[in-house]
């Protein structure tokens, strides 16, 4: 008796639910990492170019250098036009720090009023406060601009930083009141009963609960002021009060081209190192502000 033998077909399995749950974590991991790629190339290429010559940064395809040069930030120490670059550093620590203690102090203050406290007017106020996010800078900067210069005002830092302390950064304004909205009347109240006034109710209990918004607008401020190119460019004339955005401009020879790459590359990688220590220092406050309610036992 012979013995017959039958084909066997195989087929495939179908995917399981934790299969597809594992498929689809993967396409979703590899979908994030190309993202990232996407938004570190250019961080990449910076650090890679600033330790290259100049005549390889331009025609070069090659992301980093096979043989590192150093020479571009050693030449930042000799500084650009006699000034040295520690000035436009230091001028953009004022311009950046004096910003968020202006935008903490007086839109902290402004969103107390509008969240805490009652007044004729207040919901019309805060709505044309609003409002004036819709106005461009731009419509905005020639009737500044006269003002100041006939106040004689310009070639200083009052034109950049008088408004940050006279709460005219609305979206600051409305992130604070949004927030203040949340903490319970019954804190007022208690207050009020052992003799608190506005000021000791703001100072000593809403202010320290808005941790998490005040940090957030301090991140903000500090990395809009350190990038501002626009104001300085307008109301600074003096190379020795150019802050680090202006001073990037002074590599350009006179036909506008730029004149030493290396050196603006190697410039433009240092200075995004204040902004990122800054925003490294308080993100863990941020993160614990935002994981908690504020408030404690």
């Amino acid at each position: 008796m012979s013995a017959t033998t039958t084909p066997t077909t195989t087929s495939r399995a179908p995917l399981t639910g934790s299969g597809r749950r594992r498929a689809g974590s993967l396409a979703w991991h590899i979908g994030a990492l190309a993202v990232l790629a996407v938004v570190l190339y250019p961080v990449l290429w910076l650090v890679g170019a600033s330790f290259k010559p100049g005549k390889d940064i331009i025609n070069s395809l090659q992301l980093f250098p096979g043989r590192p040069i150093f020479a571009n930030f050693k030449n930042l120490a000799d500084g650009i036009a006699d000034i040295g670059i520690r000035t436009f550093f230091q001028n953009s620590l004022v311009y950046a720090l004096g910003s968020v203690a202006g935008i903490l102090l007086s839109c902290s203050l402004t969103a107390y009023a509008f969240a805490r406290i009652g007044f004729a007017g207040r919901n019309t106020l805060f709505a044309l406060m609003i409002g004036t996010l819709l106005l461009p800078y731009h419509v905005l900067l020639v009737p500044q601009y006269v003002m100041f210069q006939k106040l004689q005002l310009t070639n200083t830092y009052v034109p950049l930083l008088l408004g940050k302390y006279l709460a005219t950064e609305a979206f600051f304004v409305f992130l604070m009141v949004q927030f203040m909205r949340n903490l319970p009347r019954e804190l007022d109240e208690a207050a009020r009963i052992d003799g608190c006034g506005h000021l000791r109710i703001y100072w000593s209990i809403v202010l320290p609960l808005c941790r998490p918004a005040l940090i957030t607008s301090a991140i903000f401020t500090f990395i809009n002021a350190w990038n501002d190119f626009m104001g300085p460019l307008i109301y600074l004339n003096e190379p020795g009060k150019y802050t680090v955005s202006l001073g990037l401009m002074m590599f350009r020879d006179s036909d506008g081209v730029a004149a030493n790459y290396g050196g603006m590359i190697a410039m433009s990688l240092v200075a995004l190192l204040p902004v990122l220590l800054f925003f490294l220092t308080f993100q863990r406050y941020l993160i614990d502000g935002m994981a908690t309610s504020g408030l404690k036992g």
